[in-house]
């Protein structure tokens, strides 16, 4: 067996341990949050009074504007100097989070803007109040209209979350990096987690093709009903 085969058939089992154990938990536990919060966000912006919705502006054009890194270290390095510590997951999960809902929160609130006030009207016109307009109608036709660009930010932030290595956690390219330290074959160990990060990419792909069908199929239904 070559050499190169045998390194990464022995240090996938490890990779692909970190993988599960942090990879995809730091993955799903940041989008959940950051779209949560990309939706109050979104909503502040479109429907609080003026004071409000600038500083939801202002905190979108914050984390939007400055480098993800940056905002990893500011938290994981940067805090303690003021006092406050955090362990490493907690200060990715945080870190991510926080930038994940300012991208979200611009894609949330396009496609709502992007819907026909007639829909408003409509739901109106049946006795629904804003927030029944909004859960019941609004929120589900946008929806379908957001499902593309955020399957883009998951499928984006499963292979950001490789910037986690930079404040230790021990997630699938630190585990690589913990590798290559003892093996000196960083291009054998890259390659092999490029790939795994293509893979998964590849699946999650296949994963949105899936939903935007699917949407698609219940946003005609809705049509069908207006």
């Amino acid at each position: 067996m070559p050499h190169w085969l045998d390194l990464m058939l022995q240090s996938l089992g490890p990779l692909l341990a970190a993988g599960i154990r942090f990879t995809v938990p730091l993955t799903l536990i940041t989008f959940v949050l950051g779209l949560a919060l990309g939706l109050v966000l979104a909503l502040l912006r479109l429907f609080a009074p003026r004071p409000i919705a600038a500083l939801a502006w202002a905190y979108i054009w914050i984390f939007r504007g400055t480098p993800l890194l940056v905002q990893l270290f500011v938290i994981f390095y940067g805090l303690p100097s003021a006092g406050i510590l955090i362990d490493a997951f907690p200060a990715a999960v945080i870190g991510f989070t926080l930038n994940v809902g300012a991208y979200t929160s611009e894609i949330v609130r396009a496609a709502i803007a992007s819907l026909p006030k007639g829909q408003w009207e409509a739901a109106y016109s049946i006795g629904m109040t804003p927030v029944q307009a909004m859960r019941r109608t609004v929120l589900p036709q946008a929806a379908r209209v957001a499902v593309p660009p955020l399957s883009n930010s998951f499928i984006s932030l499963v292979k950001d979350t490789s910037l986690a290595a930079a404040i230790t956690v021990p997630e699938l390219f630190q585990s690589a990096q913990r590798i290559v330290a003892v093996t000196y074959e960083p291009l054998i160990l890259y390659i092999e987690v490029a790939l795994i990060y293509l893979v998964l990419s590849s699946i999650l792909s296949l994963l949105q093709s899936w939903l935007e069908r699917r949407f698609g199929r219940y946003g005609g239904f809705l049509e069908a009903r207006a």
